[in-house]
């Protein structure tokens, strides 16, 4: 992926780091995938505000992604990459041999034109999803089931990977985008590669209109709020707020919050920490 970095012509340029979208093939979405999304704006079904800094933003339409890759042992040809106004990585575009068009997440070095497939044992290249038991060692994944026939609910953001990194009877153990080592059913299908847009998190806005456009209003911080509004509020002058937590309360910056006896913790062998966990 390529970054664009912009010339200070105005205010809003002179911080703007953007995305020159060099792997975008086309900007007109497929209709037949397309459905109607609202926003709430941050209201509730009363039409009271309820959560703080959402509203306006531009309307979008919703692109049906093809999670489950069910269609198995069917060919598809890569029609296009495109831009998911609803999430950080690039969709491709699929036209299968039987006709019908289905979008699924963009993987790194996926081209147009190049054949993809899904299949129990299909050859694990890039863009094909097949059940981890069929993957060789080492090779990077996403878009993870946690059951069988469930769909992808793991590594689906733009540029993140899980490496399988052994496998045994019943389980593939996976190093996930975190550091955390965890097992996952063997049986589960994954697809091969890492997820586009790779540069995502290097992205300027580079005025707060931009995020505007997105749906997300300024937000104050708790420093700068009264004691009766924030645990970090109050103090004279540029006081320091203390030990850095939510509204609420909750302390951030290293307090474990997971719940504890948690039915999945049986599988975690390695948190994202370096701590291991006694099975």
């Amino acid at each position: 992926m390529a970054l664009k970095k912009y010339k200070p012509i105005t205010a809003g340029t002179r911080w703007r780091i953007g995305n020159a979208y060099a792997e975008i093939t086309s900007d007109e979405p497929e209709k037949s995938l397309l459905e109607k999304t609202t926003s709430t704006g941050g209201r509730n079904a009363q039409g009271r505000r309820a959560m703080r800094y959402m509203g306006g933003g531009h309307k979008k339409m919703y692109r049906m992604i093809d999670f489950k890759r069910n269609k198995k042992e069917i060919p598809a040809t890569v029609v296009s990459i495109e831009y998911d106004p609803n999430r950080t990585a690039f969709i491709a575009l699929l036209n299968y041999a039987d006709g019908e068009k289905r979008y699924i997440l963009a993987p790194q070095g996926l081209q147009v034109g190049g054949a993809i497939i899904a299949g129990d044992a299909v050859a694990p290249e890039v863009g094909n999803a097949l059940q981890m038991k069929n993957i060789p060692l080492g090779t990077n994944i996403h878009n993870i089931e946690m059951q069988p026939g469930q769909g992808g609910k793991l590594v689906r953001s733009a540029g993140t990977s899980a490496q399988l990194t052994n496998k045994e009877e019943r389980y593939a153990v996976l190093k996930m985008p975190s550091g955390e080592l965890r097992k996952v059913l063997i049986k589960c299908y994954a697809t091969v590669g890492v997820v586009s847009n790779s540069d995502h998190n290097l992205e300027m806005m580079g005025k707060a209109g931009r995020n505007r456009w997105k749906g997300i209003r300024p937000r104050t911080r708790g420093v700068a709020m009264n004691p009766v509004d924030h645990p970090m509020g109050g103090g004279e002058g540029k006081a320091s707020g203390g030990h850095p937590r939510s509204r609420t309360g909750k302390y951030a910056k290293g307090l474990k919050t997971r719940q504890r006896g948690k039915g999945s913790d049986k599988l975690i062998i390695q948190t994202k920490k370096g701590k291991k966990i006694s099975q």
